[in-house]
């Protein structure tokens, strides 16, 4: 287990086995960030002309190791790359990540990194966290690497009680965001409703057990009493999977909540397409259709452990999306938890049903501002790539979920929602809504359109992180391969906005 900690030493002189040093790219060239004045002036005139020979650029995602002599105390240095905007907290988050990956090795490692403020510190200390983060419970051989036993940041405001907080702070979101990447990366066959509901127990108990510990209630719905509550769009995706479907609820409700806020997350923890069954190729990383769900669990355990003045009631619908005898059928109409009826036509856009139901209960809990995030579309995925989130919703909600993006190190982009959906998902010959239309135009909008009708005219945005939820290429930043985490940070920075009024 690694520990962190904030000092105010010297990089040159600091006693670790690697000292991690930011470089900023200048019109000049490059140049040490000022956390490592003293190993500017330990190697004097000599630094631009080894900068250069070791090809130090200070560009985003560069990585550089370098053996010291008598320059410094420490035996090995590491030239991370912080752009040109080295009091960035995306950029340092980005650097730091990159730094964990670096120094796969060493027992003790001291980050010379911007950390003049709480912000900066945190974003050191989350970037190096989640930057290391591997998971590897199925590897039958352990890569032989170990990770730090210390890590230090090495601060000038080490001993300010603002800066030990942002530390601390940084932890908890690390922690949330792990957790999610740790669910995400789990094969289905482990991650089934029942077993996903189970791991959620799990957690739910880790960090409420103990004394001074946040209350969180856990309830947990299983198959028959989804039926009791009529939450038909549940089922109508569950009923195909021999594993049933379940609805997680949590809330944390503080005495001095200042807002109450309700957040949904879809998790189908395996989607097959059902009837509609999707190409072989397209369900190899369906397991992270569950994303959603985790996220919503993992941030509402992160705000409570931040002790925020938010009351959080959160909804996460769990189904398994298979092909069988039991299969809900294209041409099937539904009637959902609020009563509405929904004529099926892809049950590939199963995610929709399942958050019908919960948008649906959430409702029901009269919260001030209703969050959803999934793994929806495909459609948002073609429009903003892998590493965007989508943003739809209320006039008065966009703009908030936006800002918690940027200020989480987060990239949303606002969508819109056209009034001609409307008449999309009503077009039904049989029933109240059209799950589905087949045209290939404007699917993203189509579906947020669709969950629109389960919220009640209450403050709503709907995040669509399809193609975010896992990277499929190699790591980068404060991300690894695999699951990201992608909206944690959000949510949890959403809930702090809205703390603050």
């Amino acid at each position: 287990m690694t520990s962190y900690s904030l000092r105010s030493s010297s990089p040159a002189k600091t006693r670790a086995d690697a000292v991690v040093v930011g470089v900023v790219a200048t019109s000049s060239g490059p140049r040490l960030c000022d956390a490592a004045d003293d190993v500017t002036q330990a190697y004097g005139r000599r630094l631009r002309a080894f900068l250069s020979t070791m090809g130090v650029t200070g560009k985003a995602g560069e990585s550089v190791k370098a053996p010291t002599r008598d320059e410094v105390n420490a035996p090995l240095l590491v030239f991370v790359g912080l752009g040109d905007d080295a009091a960035d907290p995306v950029a340092v988050r980005r650097a730091a990540g990159v730094a964990a990956r670096s120094v796969p090795n060493a027992a003790s490692v001291a980050l010379a990194l911007p950390a003049d403020t709480p912000e900066l510190v945190a974003a050191v200390v989350e970037g190096h966290r989640l930057g290391g983060y591997t998971f590897t419970a199925y590897k039958s051989a352990k890569a032989e690497t170990t990770e730090p036993t210390d890590v230090v940041v090495l601060t000038s405001i080490a001993r300010r009680a603002e800066a030990v907080a942002a530390l601390e702070k940084a932890e908890i979101l690390a922690d949330a965001v792990a957790l999610t990447r740790d669910w995400v990366n789990t094969p289905p066959m482990d991650c089934t409703p029942p077993l996903l509901a189970d791991l959620v127990t799990s957690a739910h108990k880790a960090v409420t057990k103990g004394r001074g510990a946040p209350k969180v209630k856990l309830e947990v719905f299983d198959h028959e009493q989804l039926e009791e509550m009529g939450c038909g769009g549940i089922l109508s995706v569950g009923n195909s999977s021999a594993s049933p479907s379940r609805l997680v609820k949590l809330t944390w409700a503080p005495k001095d909540a200042v807002a109450h806020l309700a957040l949904v997350g879809k998790g189908v923890t395996f989607d097959s397409g059902g009837l509609t069954i999707k190409p072989s190729s397209s369900m190899v990383n369906m397991k992270g259709d569950m994303a959603g769900a985790a996220s919503v669990v993992a941030a509402t355990l992160a705000i409570a452990r931040l002790g925020l003045p938010v009351k959080v009631t959160t909804f996460a619908p769990m189904a398994e999306n298979m092909v069988s005898a039991t299969s809900t059928r294209p041409g099937d109409v539904i009637t959902m938890h609020n009563g509405s009826t929904v004529e099926i036509a892809n049950t590939d856009a199963e995610g929709r049903m399942l958050l019908g139901d919960a948008l649906s209960l959430a409702v029901l809990e009269e919260p001030d501002v209703v969050i959803d995030i999934a793994t929806l579309t495909g459609h948002m995925q073609l429009a903003l790539g892998d590493k965007v989130g989508a943003v739809m919703g209320t006039d008065d909600q966009v703009p908030a979920v936006l800002a918690a993006g940027e200020s989480a190190g987060e990239q949303h982009w606002p969508m819109p929602i056209p009034e001609e959906m409307k008449e999309r998902i009503t077009s039904s010959k049989v029933a109240d809504l059209l799950q589905h239309d087949w045209v290939r135009w404007g699917g993203g909008l189509y579906a947020s359109a669709f969950l629109r009708e389960f919220t009640g005219g209450l403050r709503w945005a709907h995040l669509d992180i399809a193609g975010k939820e896992m990277n499929l290429g190699g790591p980068y930043g404060h991300v690894p391969s695999g699951a990201t985490g992608f909206g944690v940070t959000t949510l949890v920075e959403l809930a702090r906005s809205l703390s603050e009024g």
